[in-house]
């Protein structure tokens, strides 16, 4: 081995001082009192007689100097509970702190600038810093620059952003100026904070006198008898929606993952109406995980890196185009990083991609007309076929029947036209339910080792599905602990651990941000083409479905009382009918051909309507 020479050494030295360390103690993991404080006993810093981490029996959690600290990662690897992230960053830009909660805890890097008469649109992980910045733009958190011991006055927090669009913005918030209004980003917890008929607290709050122009377009004349407990998440949705902005007139419209629950068209028409809410003296700020959705509402767009719970850094602002575009390729150009290893293509395949051979090889399914009534309403199933290898996405509204569609197929009910779906005799099925409800009592990994058994330590398995969905950080966590996130990428893995002939999986996306979107959206595609299965998805998210399917099945009809689910269309002529369906075009951007939504009335709109 070559000996390094005294340049050398200085160069590492150099760049290991211009790096930044920030470490995180997990609150929920870090037990003091049931381990043998390994992290301290360990630690070199410790040795020589620095008080790099202090922690004894008695804390509640450990402290770590991030000054002291030399990023050796040895307390990260000997904490038996895991509870310990050392993470090097540039030193350069420690400057740029604008919150962070306390010691060895998250902390935000930058802040989204918001400009008068556009949309601003976030784009990023959960857990990454987006509803921080909300709080602290909204004025619901006051940002401390990372001094948490010592926070400083507005004054100096206003030269902090001395010479930038943020200054003006926050004068103004001082002064009163501003009155922001958030649509919160849980809407399953607005039930348990307002009670009452649905009529009752819209007439209360329509202090502008709009409702008559929102209620028809946010489908919620239906529901108007109704009281607030009874409302089914898209139900909450819109109901959270007209409800911020029919509350009082507000200079700063804040929206917090407005599509959570929404169909397609459903989507668009909350986008319309995000839209028409922009006036020149007036700032609106979105966060949203469905990309197509960003891009068709958003002026400008804001990206943001980091680690989920450790740190997260807000890009400069971008078009739209470009910002998704670098979201999806994973380098940002400004900060000079990758944060994905791999960018993600859109890129059509055609049949000249299958080999004669391979359609040879694979087999064919015909399955029969299907009809199925429950209560008022009626799914009705054309005949088609499927085949081995091939991923077919079920479009249409909440309420069309692609539930129904998959229940049917997972035999969990049965037709009323013929006794049974014979073609399914001799294949056997896996199925991914919409609503995930944790019931084991045990952790993670005492589940994954109960469902998965051989697979749980197959390499192959391991390497294609486990590991990228990232849960290592959650095997010890109890089921019941788990959000909704969490839950659906436990269950994802279950699903695809079954090693059975057609894997049935309804809206996959549901709780994910759109990184991880991306992630199960390559999992998928790369599971089935491998091991020559057929999978039947639900899915809402645009961009997912497109990077998804190679065959769609189209429902149309009245949702809710009589639909039909189409015979199985190409990917191209069963696109273009649902979104005649919902009045949409949609282009392909030249770069990574993402599907982009065309604004409603532009020229490519009309051309494409007129063709």
């Amino acid at each position: 081995m070559k000996k390094k020479n005294k340049e050398d050494l200085y160069k590492e030295n150099k760049l290991e001082a211009s790096k930044l360390r920030i470490a995180i103690v997990s609150n929920d993991k870090c037990k003091p009192k049931k381990c043998h404080l390994e992290c301290k006993k360990n630690c070199p810093i410790v040795k020589t007689g620095k008080f790099c981490i202090e922690v004894d029996h008695s804390s509640k959690i450990a402290y770590i100097s991030e000054t002291l600290c030399i990023g050796c990662g040895i307390c990260v690897k000997k904490c038996p509970f895991g509870a310990i992230t050392i993470i090097n960053l540039p030193k350069d830009i420690n400057k740029d702190v604008v919150h962070r909660y306390g010691p060895n805890t998250f902390k935000l890097h930058r802040l989204p600038i918001p400009k008068l008469g556009q949309i601003l649109g976030l784009v990023g992980t959960n857990g990454i810093g987006k509803s921080t910045a909300l709080k602290i733009l909204s004025s619901k958190l006051k940002p401390n620059l990372g001094k948490f011991n010592n926070p400083p006055e507005w004054r100096d927090i206003l030269s902090f952003f001395r010479g930038n669009e943020l200054q003006i913005f926050f004068t103004k918030l001082l002064e009163e100026k501003l009155c922001p209004i958030i649509k919160p980003q849980n809407v399953d917890f607005i039930p348990k904070q307002i009670k009452g008929n649905i009529l009752e607290i819209i007439n209360k709050k329509d202090k502008l006198n709009q409702k008559e122009k929102y209620m028809s377009v946010l489908e919620l004349d239906h529901l108007l008898d109704r009281n607030v407990e009874d409302l089914s998440g898209g139900e909450l949705q819109r109901f959270a929606l007209l409800i911020s902005i029919i509350g009082q007139t507000t200079n700063v419209y804040m929206f917090d993952e407005p599509s959570s629950y929404l169909d397609i068209k459903q989507r668009i028409s909350m986008a319309k109406i995000i839209h028409s809410l922009v006036r020149h003296d007036n700032y609106i700020i979105v966060v949203e995980h469905d990309l197509s959705i960003l891009d068709y509402l958003s002026d400008y767009v804001c990206c943001l890196w980091g680690k989920a719970g450790a740190y997260g850094v807000v890009t400069t602002p971008f078009s739209v185009r470009e910002g998704i575009n670098i979201f999806l390729d994973g380098f940002i150009p400004t900060d000079n990083l990758r944060i994905r290893e791999e960018s993600l293509n859109f890129k059509l395949a055609t049949d000249q991609d299958t080999t004669d051979e391979d359609k040879k090889r694979l087999h064919f399914y015909n399955y029969p007309k299907i009809v199925k009534t429950l209560n008022s309403f009626t799914l009705t199933i054309d005949k088609g076929h499927f085949s081995e290898s091939e991923i077919f996405v079920l479009l249409g509204q909440n309420g069309s029947g692609k539930s129904t569609f998959i229940r049917l197929f997972a035999g969990l009910i049965k037709p009323d036209n013929i006794e049974n779906l014979s073609f399914l005799d001799s294949l056997s099925v896996s199925y991914k339910p919409q609503q995930i409800q944790a019931k084991f009592t045990g952790t993670v990994r005492q589940l994954l080792m109960s469902k998965l058994k051989g697979l749980y330590n197959d390499p192959y398995f391991n390497n294609e599905i486990i590991k990228p969905l990232k849960i290592d950080a959650i095997l010890d966590n109890q089921v019941l602990t788990l959000s909704g996130g969490e839950l659906q990428k436990v269950a994802i893995i279950i699903t695809l651990a079954k090693n059975t002939n057609i894997y049935l999986i309804d809206e996959p996306s549901a709780y994910l941000d759109s990184e991880q979107r991306i992630i199960v959206s390559k999992i998928i595609k790369r599971f089935i083409l491998n091991t020559n299965k057929t999978a039947f998805v639900v899915e809402h998210d645009f961009i997912m479905a497109t990077y998804l399917a190679d065959h769609v099945i189209v429902f149309d009809g009245q949702a809710g009382i009589n639909t039909v689910a189409n015979t199985p269309q190409t990917l191209v002529a069963g696109m273009n009918k649902f979104l005649k369906i919902i009045d949409v075009t949609f282009r392909r951007d030249p770069t990574n051909y993402r599907p982009r939504i065309n604004k409603y009335d532009s020229v490519k709109d009309k051309e494409q309507k007129l063709n």
